[in-house]
């Protein structure tokens, strides 16, 4: 296989102590840092570029602050695209990459996936009410919301996969998922906690809601995916134990971190870990509009089954957010509105709980097959569970219970302030989104699925997935949040 289905995929690259995770800590915290200024009357990110529904081009993009209208939407979005490079860039650096086509890759990642997202909110495609379509003087719309411009970012990055192999080769230095979506959930925790101050006794439930059904979905689903690879389809132990992880809810973190435990051969879960991204294309493309079909009025429920379902924490986060999108443009056609960021909230819990059981589940199967499965000397270790734990996770738990004492612990006056503030981290969340899912697109080489022994694997990948994991997460997701609603929107 290539570098550009497997090196973007590991997410282990580094340098020294360096990793995506801790660099994605701190990138996020940054944004976060310098967003929090705001509820001192210093506006220190409002230069950050927004997209608004449009039928004219010329008023889609603005400073996300009123205050820097001076600078319009050019110099806005410009402006954006310079402070990305260089953090990023300084980030890529500590990482030991290649800068000078980290630069000019990037440049181009940037400039495609946020067209992407102006097309997406074109008000054809994104308008979604009555009223809206009067006011743009449309007859029809897709009704896709803004966020329709997600999927046309991984549309995009599927075309340049597909058709244009050696485009996307020159762009894989810029091609990062991983870290793009954990930047973004690390931001993510800010909007949560200002979501949950105002319902902390529904935010509660929906927490350890969660954790019920995380633990008792990948307990089934990771037992039934072993025994169709072994018993189905001959794979051995050392196949069957991250084929398993990754199909079951959990995806490349999870493949990677318990093929490590098990001692497998690195070529292992890295084969796993191209053809989850593979087949997560395809739930994104699936399960939300599913959704928004039959689960509109259990919102929640959809939320929690983006997390259970589709297997990467890029991905799983990423549709939840156009599950919300869709959901939401549903209900307000039928004259409910929810307050936003419940559904987006359920699907990160969920998938934040899933990520911290990866290394105790990983140190699990580590022991089991060190002492007894094939006995070794370098038997697994208790301190396995912090290295093989998502770092990032420490990031969005600091911006969240920071936001969290900010809503409820501080005075009325920061409580009041706080959204705005939050508001603008949000924007670039967004931006990660938009890079996170053109760069899935990237990573999606549909050949590779028939290179040598992609046949077999998606085979099992399609039984247990289509058969049973999609399904049984959806029971899970309905007998652990059905009838939890959102709060109507004020």
């Amino acid at each position: 296989m290539s570098d550009i289905a497997v090196r973007p995929a590991t997410g282990v690259v580094s340098k020294g102590s360096w990793t995506e995770d801790w660099l994605a800590v701190v990138i996020g915290l940054l944004v976060f840092a310098l967003a929090l200024f705001s509820l001192a009357g210093t506006d220190l990110l409002g230069w950050a570029v927004t997209t608004s529904v449009y039928t004219d081009l010329g008023k889609a993009l603005a400073p996300v602050a009123k205050g820097y209208a001076a600078l319009g939407g050019i110099g806005a979005l410009l402006a954006t695209y310079a402070s990305l490079l260089v953090v990023l860039t300084a980030g890529i650096a500590a990482l030991g990459g290649d800068l000078k086509r980290f630069v000019l890759a990037f440049t181009v990642v940037f400039a495609i996936a946020y067209a992407s997202w102006v097309v997406g909110s074109y008000a054809y495609v994104a308008a979604v009410t009555p009223a809206e379509q009067q006011k743009f003087g449309i007859a029809w719309s897709l009704k896709l919301t803004n966020e329709g411009g997600f999927v046309v970012a991984l549309l995009s990055g599927l075309v340049i996969a597909n058709f244009f192999p050696r485009f996307a080769e020159w762009l894989k230095e810029a091609i990062r998922p991983e870290l793009y979506i954990k930047i973004a959930i690390v931001i993510l925790g800010a909007t949560i906690a200002v979501t949950a101050a105002g319902r902390l006794n529904l935010a509660s439930s929906v927490l350890l809601r969660g954790v019920a059904a995380i633990i008792e979905a990948y307990l089934i689903y990771w037992s039934v995916v072993y025994f169709v690879a072994r018993k189905w389809f001959g794979f051995s132990r050392e196949w069957s134990v991250p084929l398993a992880s990754g199909i079951s809810i959990c995806g490349v973190a999870a493949a990677i971190a318990t093929g490590g435990a098990i001692r497998a051969r690195p070529s292992v879960p890295v084969l796993v870990s191209s053809l989850v991204v593979v087949f997560a294309v395809v739930e994104i493309l699936i399960l939300p509009f599913l959704a928004q079909t039959f689960l509109w009025q259990e919102p929640l429920v959809a939320g929690a089954w983006m997390g259970l379902a589709i297997k990467t924490d890029g991905a799983a986060v990423a549709g939840g957010g156009i599950t919300e999108s869709l959901i939401m443009a549903k209900a307000a056609a039928e004259g409910i509105k929810y307050q936003p960021g419940w559904i987006l909230a359920t699907t990160a819990t969920v998938k934040v709980f899933i990520d911290i059981f990866i290394g105790i589940w990983a140190f699990i199967l580590g022991y089991i097959w060190t002492n007894y499965v094939t006995p070794r000397t370098d038997k697994a270790k208790a301190s396995e569970i912090w290295e093989r734990f998502p770092k990032f996770i420490l990031g969005f738990v600091v911006v969240f219970a920071v936001s969290l004492w900010l809503a409820v612990g501080t005075t009325p006056e920061i409580a009041k302030a706080l959204p705005a503030a939050a508001g603008e981290a949000n924007v670039f969340r967004v931006i990660f989104f938009i890079l996170t899912f053109f760069s899935i697109g990237v990573l999606s080489d549909f050949r590779k699925l028939w290179q040598d022994g992609f046949g077999k694997l998606a085979a099992v990948y399609v039984v247990s997935l289509f058969g049973f994991v999609i399904w049984v997460g959806l029971l899970i997701s309905w007998l652990f949040f059905s009838g939890v609603k959102p709060p109507l929107a004020s």
